[in-house]
């Protein structure tokens, strides 16, 4: 049996602003299976980073139910079910990468001793061993973006939700962060979102593709992606790959005349 790790069922979203609402989602329907690595992709302000952080807690739908785990999301956020992962690294200056990393573990109130295996352990997962007595201004900013993903592995939830993380990076920094991300979720098996602007990122990475429409954000293709699990870098000048990257940018232009 499929075991759907999040679902989303006629999820709205209404954001009352001072010149009136907002109507960020509209009519959500989705399916996220246990180990899925899942993509969300659509032009700014479609809602992507508003579905992730539904998901996460971090907003409150208006109508409709979301469960993540088999609880609704803010009992998921209490049961530590997910780890998040922002578009900035968000470390704190005075404190050294280690340090950053188990700041959850230690609001959490685990164990030095535990702490310090944690840390090691999600270092050494992002290829950041030996780093852990770095400040974060020491390290380049693919660095630190590592750094804020161990952070997010370190209480080790099943599922780890990504908001446009590599985006501010160059191309070459950000093909090694993809190959490394990829290599993270075939060794640990989480489920994975993942929001962003790509269409190469999005195909290279995803297990499942999600197309949203223009605001209000609308699922208006889920695309499940043909490609092997092993993905080296050269995977995109593929026969396959570009056919991929062209489904997805033809879901994206139907998005746009979307009713």
């Amino acid at each position: 049996m499929t075991a759907y790790v999040i679902t989303a069922d006629q999820i709205d979203l209404t954001f009352q602003t001072a010149d009136g609402p907002v109507h960020a989602l509209k009519g959500v329907d989705l399916t996220i299976n246990q180990g899925d690595f899942v993509s969300f992709i659509g032009p700014s302000g479609c809602g992507k980073t508003t579905l992730l952080r539904a998901i996460a807690a971090l907003e409150a739908p208006t109508a409709g139910r979301l469960s993540v785990n088999g609880m609704d999301p803010d009992a998921a956020r209490r049961a530590r079910a997910y780890g998040y992962v922002f578009q900035a690294p968000g470390l704190y200056p005075w404190r050294t990468i280690a340090g950053n990393v188990g700041l959850p573990l230690e609001i959490m109130g685990f164990a030095k001793a535990d702490r310090a295996a944690r840390i090691a352990r999600v270092l050494d997962l992002v290829d950041l061993a030996g780093f852990g007595g770095k400040y974060p201004w020491q390290l380049s900013g693919g660095m630190q973006q590592r750094a804020s993903i161990a952070r997010a592995l370190a209480f080790d939830a099943d599922i780890l939700l990504m908001d446009e993380p590599f985006g501010a990076l160059d191309e070459i920094v950000r093909d090694r962060l993809n190959e490394a991300l990829l290599e993270l979720w075939r060794k640990t098996g989480k489920t994975i979102g993942f929001v962003t602007h790509s269409i190469p990122e999005a195909v290279y990475l995803s297990t499942k593709i999600v197309v949203m429409s223009p605001r209000p954000g609308r699922i208006t293709k889920v695309i499940d992606s043909p490609l092997p699990t092993q993905r080296p870098l050269d995977i995109r000048d593929t026969p396959e790959f570009i056919a991929l990257a062209h489904e997805v940018r033809e879901g994206l232009r139907e998005g746009h005349s979307y009713d």
